[in-house]
């Protein structure tokens, strides 16, 4: 019983820790605005398709540490 309970506990959180790094790996646009909120703006949209490219050519002007 517990080889299987260690078995499943591994296999949850190797899948917790897949869809972490999937997830960090999309690009997307998030905008916060002076009351607080935001907007997530995924890759695929028309609006994040314009700013993809300006955000891009800011990251690479930046050093990094």
């Amino acid at each position: 019983m517990r080889r299987w309970l260690g078995l499943a506990g591994s296999l949850a959180t190797g899948l917790l820790l897949w869809r972490r790094r999937r997830s960090r790996r999309r690009e997307h646009v998030d905008l916060y605005f002076t009351d607080g909120s935001m907007v997530r703006l995924e890759a695929e949209s028309p609006e994040a398709r314009r700013l993809l490219p300006a955000a891009r050519a800011l990251l690479e002007a930046v050093p990094r540490a």
